[in-house]
């Protein structure tokens, strides 16, 4: 197959004219046909008329179509070798779309931007202090106490609404403004981009959108009118400028191992190339969709890369979580790395994802999969989340019933041993370059949240209620990750004992179990803010993430299975001690000598360092972590 190796893929628009461009270099014959309209269900559908591509080179194909098409959608129609057939599809490289992704849209992208949109730009934020908060764009903006508007419930300008509070109380802030106060620096959102699980048309409806349609267009869903393309674009362009403007990240979650379905606009542009096969010609079956792309194929690793610099070109985004990383060859992480670390400021975007699949797939020979046992050639600033340390923390996320270290499996406290310098010692068989490659977290959107992991261990199913054991569990499974090296990762709500009622998996929905519930952050406004007071104590204690530098926390002698351990402060002016008790009873540790100071005691944290602890021994609460400081 030639390659192309330009980036203008796609509808050039210009004033005067667009310039079609396709790479389809199987095609015998490619023409594009105009419309109105995004769908021949909308008032004023007519078909416009339609151009014929040439080849240009590199299995490219272009027309360059006069007028100005800004707005106007198209479809392109391949013919192939042996059929006499017309193939029609959405155009790959599209930036903008119609409703359900049907028909492609020629933008103005200057145009569909929001006001100030010149002057959004990423905040600064120091690698020690980061901190990823996931979330769903419904989610997040749906519960009507919140104080959205309506209108906005559920959709991208949720983001925008300003002064957002409980039952339009002040003093207790919603959405962004929580946040603002929370302490967590990046915005994870589960996908933005076109996807087909929802039908655009329905109010109702409900994903979590790992079904990709049309890369490189927002979602329609969320936005307040998905039928014309351009509003989409602006407002998912306003809810990022919206989070940057809380001094936030935002990292998007994108899935580039598979689509859909397997006859997705990639493969009906050129059959049989995308996807990735078997010898005998079936499609693997690795993201567990039926359809894993090729990304080790030249032109796959291009549009993955086109993809993720489009994305932080045209939308700022700060960020991208990967999902199955394992099913993308580690060759295409390191291209798509070096090509972010070529933009302004883009050494700071962050990369990171999941190191496994959902089942087995067949890469091309030379082919190695982004998962841990490619750390030795991954770029040091592509980082993984650590089900290592998740699962030590609070038992198997495949085992309901099974305990971790906080909530009854104490001799886990061996694994986190190693958890707390980041698995740098390659003891779990995988040895990260650097210790911000590792995500130490205890909860995403996949699986049972936290709080109903801790019920279902303890054999209890009043999801909703809250019992003062399971509240130092959930306290204690922050303590430990947001005390180890790394970059801590939760879900949100977390920190408010987010409960789904025991749904593991609640993709598909209702909403009602998925919402972000904001009357419960506020009633359980001590869990927060002894969240508050961890993220604080990460932000003025550099060394706790490791990336103040990579000295490794000298072991404390701890009875039992406690842990413990000393960090040496970054400017040289004393040190930190960490210590875990997962007994449900207080229990003696020794300290060195000297005086130390409080900023966690299992129950309150804080950066200001408060209280005296008794030079050579401390007596740690039940079911804690207890952070202290010497001067």
């Amino acid at each position: 197959m030639p390659a192309y190796t330009g980036r203008d893929l796609g509808a050039n628009w210009q004033r005067d004219y667009t310039l079609f461009k396709l790479w389809a270099p199987t095609a015998a014959a490619v023409r594009v046909i105009l419309y109105a309209t995004g769908s021949d269900d909308e008032p004023g559908a007519a078909m416009l008329g339609s151009a014929i591509l040439h080849p240009a080179g590199q299995g490219v194909w272009q027309a360059r179509v006069s007028g100005n098409w800004d707005g106007r959608y198209y479809v392109y129609a391949l013919q192939f070798e042996g059929s006499d057939q017309e193939c029609l599809t959405a155009d790959p490289y599209a930036r903008a779309c119609g409703i359900n992704g049907q028909r492609s849209m020629v933008i103005d992208l200057d145009a569909a931007a929001p006001e100030g949109w010149r002057q959004d730009r990423r905040p600064a934020i120091p690698p020690h202090a980061r901190a990823v908060w996931e979330t769903h764009v419904a989610d997040f903006t749906a519960d009507p106490a919140g104080g959205v508007p309506e209108k906005w419930r559920g959709k991208y300008l949720g983001f925008t609404a300003p002064d957002t509070c409980l039952d339009g109380d002040p003093s207790k802030p919603t959405c962004l403004n929580y946040l603002k106060q929370l302490g967590v620096t990046h915005v994870q959102l589960m996908p933005i981009f076109d996807f087909g699980s929802t039908d655009e048309t329905d109010p109702a409806g409900y994903n979590w959108g790992y079904d990709p349609v049309n890369y490189n267009v927002p979602e329609g869903a969320y936005s307040t009118d998905p039928w014309h393309g351009e509003v989409r674009v602006r407002e998912c362009r306003a809810m990022i400028a919206a989070i940057h403007r809380a001094g936030l990240g935002v990292v998007m979650d994108v899935v580039y191992n598979h689509t859909y379905h397997a006859d997705s606009c990639l493969e009906r542009t050129v059959p049989g190339y995308y996807c990735r096969r078997t010898p005998d010609g079936s499609l693997t079956n690795g993201s567990g969709c039926g359809c894993d792309m090729a990304s080790e194929r030249t032109m796959m690793r291009k549009y993955i890369v086109d993809s993720c610099l489009f994305w932080a070109r045209e939308y700022h985004v700060d960020g991208f979580r990967f999902d199955l990383m394992a099913l993308i060859d580690a060759e295409t992480m390191n291209a798509v790395r070096a090509a972010l670390d070529t933009l302004p400021g883009g050494r700071e975007i962050l990369m990171y994802g999941e190191p496994w699949t959902g089942g087995g797939t067949c890469m091309a020979p030379g082919a190695r999969p982004a998962d841990k046992g490619a750390l030795d050639v991954l770029d040091e600033r592509i980082g993984f989340f650590c089900d290592g340390t998740r699962d030590a923390i609070k038992g198997s996320v495949f085992d309901a019933g099974s305990k971790g270290y906080v909530n009854g499996g104490m001799y886990y406290g061996v694994r986190l041993l190693h958890a707390v310098d980041a698995w740098r010692d390659g003891a779990d068989g995988f040895r990260p370059k650097a210790s911000g490659q590792v995500v130490q977290y205890a909860s995403a959107h996949d699986n049972y949240t936290l709080w109903d992991k801790l019920k279902l261990a303890a054999g209890r199913k009043d999801f909703a209620a809250v019992q003062p054991d399971l509240l130092a569990q959930n306290r204690m499974a922050a303590g430990i990750y947001l005390t180890c090296h790394g970059l801590p990762f939760l879900l949100s709500g977390e920190e408010f004992a987010r409960t789904k009622l025991g749904a593991p998996n609640s993709y598909q929905g209702p909403l009602s179990v998925n919402r972000l519930d904001w009357r419960r952050a506020w009633q359980l406004e001590e869990l927060v803010r002894y969240y508050r007071g961890l993220f604080a104590i990460r932000r003025a204690y550099p060394e706790l993430s490791g990336a103040a530098g990579e000295t490794a926390p000298i072991l404390l002698a701890t009875p039992g299975w406690m842990v413990g351990f000393v960090l040496e402060k970054a400017d040289g002016n004393g040190e930190l001690a960490v210590l875990y008790n997962p007994e449900p009873t207080p229990q003696q540790a020794e300290l060195p000598g000297g005086s130390w100071q409080y900023l966690s005691d299992g129950a309150t944290a804080g950066a200001v360092p408060f209280g005296e602890a008794k030079t050579g021994q401390i007596i740690l609460a039940p079911t804690s972590v207890t952070i202290l400081v010497r001067r």
